[in-house]
């Protein structure tokens, strides 16, 4: 007599994890968090997380699914790509959100791991992995932004240790930041083989951070200024005069998420803009937005937006599949700078004079964001490197076009 099939051996492995990880969220997220888009993570500094918001990074960071593909012994997930799909897809399911974070997720962490030695990786990557560390970036400043391999922030070998001393600016977050990777200078007589790769205290004495008031009203960036600070050699990453292949590396990270992540919340979030201007600007007799033309324009922002959006998920993809990010980023980082502040464009036209509004109770709180988003969004075409920069990257490094003689 045929035995019945074992259910369990043919089961896709995927299905159990499914089960695995609906059961974990359902025990471990707060359904009070459902929806708030990942508000523990942002640069700017806000209020102070409720107990449920703590408890929520304080699980996700022991499971090391903040970080799902990295590798378990430094405290990430362990899970495969299909996995970490699937973890997504249950969290969105119930409006979950992932509470960790910032730069030390988007860029320090995944360079470190391919570049750092097994006692760095020990010590930074399982603090990044449970949220216990901010991380800031030292890369621009005040005379090499665009040309940053032209910085002048000089590190003195004096042996066991270096003496730094130079400023950066532009550097997000870097008042709330523990720690800083930063790219000096340890050669003079070179200009991209006498850069190097550090990793700095924000707490060492000599360290200075000033915090630079944008015209959106908020300061997500600093001047950060380093007066004899004192950097043990065991915290360069790569050898000497390694640092620019180290940095542009990182920096391929950093596009990703900006054009990827970081724009996720951007394009997708707060309200549709279909039902923004049936507010603002009424309703035909069908029930569509009233003016055509402003129709028009809406949808094929949204046609952009969710083409944008599946392009990258097919990017990272492949990204993981070729061992990280590649010059394609460029692409999608000047991809998605247009759309975001094409969004925030039709916003403002949509609200018309009750989009720029400043402060007073004549304007509602989604009308002074509107505000303040439109003009924080100038400045997301010049960091992670202005689209004219990412337009020389893509003539070269894609389309091989090299410079004329």
């Amino acid at each position: 007599m045929a035995t019945a099939p074992d259910t369990e051996t043919l089961a896709d492995p995927l299905d159990a994890f499914r089960v695995e990880a609906r059961e974990w969220l359902a025990k471990n997220f707060p359904s009070s968090l459902k929806g708030k888009d990942n508000a523990m993570s942002a640069v700017e500094g806000g209020s102070e997380p409720t107990a449920d918001e703590v408890a929520w990074k304080k699980a996700m960071g022991e499971k090391g699914w903040g970080v799902p593909t990295w590798p378990k012994e430094y405290g990430g997930g362990g899970l495969s790509r299909a996995e970490a799909r699937v973890l997504q897809e249950e969290m969105g399911r119930i409006g979950a959100w992932n509470p960790i974070g910032g730069m030390g997720v988007m860029m320090f962490g995944p360079t470190l791991l391919e570049y750092g030695t097994e006692e760095q990786k020990h010590e930074h990557i399982p603090a990044i992995a449970k949220g216990e560390v901010r991380w800031c970036q030292g890369y621009s400043e005040p005379g090499a932004g665009s040309d940053l391999a032209s910085l002048q922030t000089f590190a003195e070998d004096k042996g066991d240790y270096y003496v730094v001393n130079g400023q950066k600016t532009w550097t997000s977050g870097g008042q709330w930041a523990d720690k800083c990777f930063a790219l000096v200078r340890t050669d003079k007589t070179k200009k991209h083989e006498g850069i190097t790769f550090v990793l700095i205290d924000m707490n060492d004495p000599g360290v200075e951070v000033r915090p630079i008031r944008l015209i959106s009203g908020q300061s997500p960036f600093c001047e950060t200024f380093f007066n004899d600070v004192k950097v043990p050699k065991k915290d360069r990453v790569g050898e000497e005069g390694q640092g620019w292949t180290i940095g542009k590396r990182l920096l391929q990270h950093e596009r990703t998420s900006l054009s990827g992540g970081g724009s996720a919340s951007r394009l997708l979030g707060g309200t549709p803009l279909s039902k923004l201007a049936k507010q603002y600007r009424g309703e035909d007799a069908e029930g569509r937005i009233a003016d055509p033309d402003l129709r028009m324009r809406i949808v094929r922002h949204e046609m952009d937006t969710r083409a944008f959006m599946l392009t990258m998920r097919r990017a990272a993809l492949e990204a993981k599949a070729n061992q990280g990010p590649s010059a394609a980023s460029s692409i999608m980082k000047n991809v998605g700078a247009r759309i975001t502040q094409n969004r925030a464009e039709l916003g403002m036209e949509i609200m018309g004079m009750a989009g720029l509004g400043w402060e007073g109770e004549g304007f509602s709180e989604e009308e002074l964001a509107q505000t303040r988003t439109w003009l924080w969004g100038k400045a997301v075409s010049i960091y992670g490197g202005s689209t004219e920069i990412q337009n020389n990257i893509i003539a070269k490094r894609i389309l091989g076009m090299l410079d004329h003689q």
